[in-house]
């Protein structure tokens, strides 16, 4: 099966707890340490093994591909794309079963990092994650106040609208910002306007 290595914890002898998204699930696998194995890290698409053993309550992780891109070479693109990655972590650790969504979405953005900015990818995808869970609040009612932010906006974690008055912070284009939650889309932000956002992203899901 395939999926996207999401944690990696280290544990006695150098073996490793590794935390797996596949298309419908989140995967917890032992990998035992040992020179035949190829190297994993954060962020990897790996086609594997699941086995299960009789003297462990947690299924290895076996024959171990890695299904990686040239881009990964580049450090500042790989830097964004596991920041993203451990933040979907932090997101989901506590769920076993999901849709396939998720998946998907890495997916998406594996492709798209090869060629775009990555950070204007991970924003833009953040949206659509947002969107998908429904917490996308492009009802601009402000998280503080509860009224409508018609001016003076500032978007908080988790991409909250709020009132300048009402929350410290940067105020923002308003237009901008709905058609970046209308759309998915980054073309009408500039550079310095979407590190704002992804700093914002950075704060958690």
């Amino acid at each position: 099966m395939q999926g996207y290595i999401l944690n990696i914890n280290k544990v006695k002898d150098e073996d490793l707890i590794v935390t797996i998204l596949t298309t419908t699930s989140l995967l917890t696998l032992y990998r035992f340490y040992g020179a035949r194995h190829s190297n994993i890290n954060i962020g990897y698409k790996i086609d594997f093994e699941s086995v299960s053993s009789a003297k462990s309550t947690i299924s290895m992780l076996r024959n171990v591909l890695h299904l990686g891109d040239s881009w990964m070479n580049e450090p500042r693109r790989f830097f964004v794309w596991q920041q993203f990655i451990k933040l979907l972590f932090k997101h989901l650790r506590d769920v076993e079963k999901l849709d396939s969504f998720y998946f998907e979405l890495l997916n998406e953005i594996k492709q798209k990092f090869a060629k775009q900015n990555p950070i204007r990818v991970a924003v833009e995808s953040y949206v659509q994650l947002l969107s998908y869970e429904g917490r996308l609040h492009d009802d601009f009612v402000c998280l503080i106040c509860e009224e409508l932010v018609t001016s003076e906006l500032v978007i908080t974690r988790s991409f909250l609208p709020a009132h300048k008055g009402c929350i410290f912070g940067e105020i923002v284009d308003k237009a901008k910002i709905e058609e970046l939650f209308l759309n998915s889309s980054t073309i009408n932000l500039d550079d310095d306007e979407v590190d704002k956002l992804w700093k914002i992203l950075q704060e958690g899901f």
